[in-house]
C-alpha cells in the first residue's frame, strides 16, 4: 500500500518521475504473471537453483576444507590466513574475466563464479569458529583419549558448528550474488537472464519482478534450512531459550 502511494504521489500527482523509471506493484504484478504463465519464471528459477546448488555444495566442501588446513597447519595459518581475507573482499564480478578465460560463455564459468564468491567465507567461518572452541573442551576430551580425526569429529566440530552454520548462511548469500553475476554476463536460462532482458527492454518492472523472486527465495531457504539448522544446533548446545 504504501508502494503504491508512493508511485500515485510521486507520478500522478507530482510528476516528479516517469512511470518507466519506477513501477507500481500492480504492474510489477501483472509482468510476475505473465512470467508465471508463459513459463519463463518456472525454467529461469529451475536453471539457476541448479547451478547455485552446485556451485554452493562445491564451495561448502572446499570452504570447510580450507578453513579445517589453516587451523591444523601454523605454516598455512601464518601465510595463508591474510590472503584468503583478503580474497573474500573481492567483489564475486571480479572474477567473471578469470571464468570466461579458463571456461568460456557456459554452465562451468557460472558455477565457477559461483563457487568462488562463498568459499572464502566459508573457509573464514569455519577458521573463527574452531579457533574459538572452548579450549576446556579439547583439554576434558585428551583426558579421555580423543586424538587426531576423533578429537575432530566428536568435540572441535560440534563446539564450532554456529559459527559455521553462521558462514554457511553468508557464503549462500554470496553464492546468490555471483549467480546474478553469471548469468547476467552470459545469454543463458536463469533468473539473470531474465533480469537483462527486462533492462534491454527498459521494461522495469520485469526487473523489479525478478528482484522479488530472488528475495522470496532467499528468504524461503533461510527459513527452511537455515533457520532449521540453527534452532536444532542451539538446542541441542542448550541455547534453545531467548536471553
Amino acid at each position: 500500500m504504501i508502494w503504491e502511494l508512493v508511485y500515485k504521489i510521486g507520478v500522478d500527482i507530482l510528476g516528479a518521475w516517469k512511470p518507466y523509471t519506477f513501477p507500481s506493484p500492480v504492474d510489477v504484478a501483472k509482468t510476475l504473471l505473465t512470467l508465471i504463465e508463459d513459463n519463463t519464471l518456472a525454467v529461469a528459477v529451475a536453471a539457476s537453483l541448479k547451478r547455485l546448488f552446485i556451485g554452493y555444495a562445491i564451495s561448502l566442501v572446499i570452504g570447510m576444507g580450507i578453513g579445517l588446513l589453516i587451523v591444523r597447519y601454523k605454516y598455512i595459518d601464518e601465510n595463508f590466513s591474510s590472503l584468503i581475507l583478503g580474497l573474500q573482499t573481492l567483489p564475486s564480478i571480479c572474477w567473471l574475466p578469470f571464468a570466461v578465460l579458463w571456461y568460456g560463455l557456459n554452465e562451468e564459468a557460472i558455477i565457477f563464479v559461483i563457487a568462488i564468491g562463498s568459499i572464502f567465507a566459508i573457509s573464514i567461518a569455519t577458521e573463527s569458529g574452531i579457533k574459538n572452541v572452548n579450549p576446556l573442551y579439547v583439554k576434558a576430551a585428551r583426558t579421555m583419549g580423543a586424538r587426531g580425526i576423533k578429537l575432530y569429529w566428536n568435540v572441535i566440530i560440534p563446539s564450532a558448528l554456529p559459527s559455521v552454520v553462521t558462514g554457511m548462511k553468508q557464503g549462500w548469500s554470496f553464492a546468490w550474488r555471483a549467480l546474478m553475476s553469471g548469468e547476467m554476463l552470459s545469454a543463458t536460462k536463469g533468473l539473470g537472464q531474465v533480469l537483462m532482458v527486462g533492462r534491454d527492454l527498459a521494461d522495469i518492472s520485469q526487473v523489479m519482478a525478478v528482484m522479488i523472486v530472488i528475495i522470496v527465495l532467499g528468504l524461503g531457504f533461510d527459513k527452511l534450512i537455515f533457520e532449521k539448522i540453527e534452532a536444532n544446533i542451539r538446542h541441542k548446545c542448550g541455547l534453545g531459550r531467548r536471553i
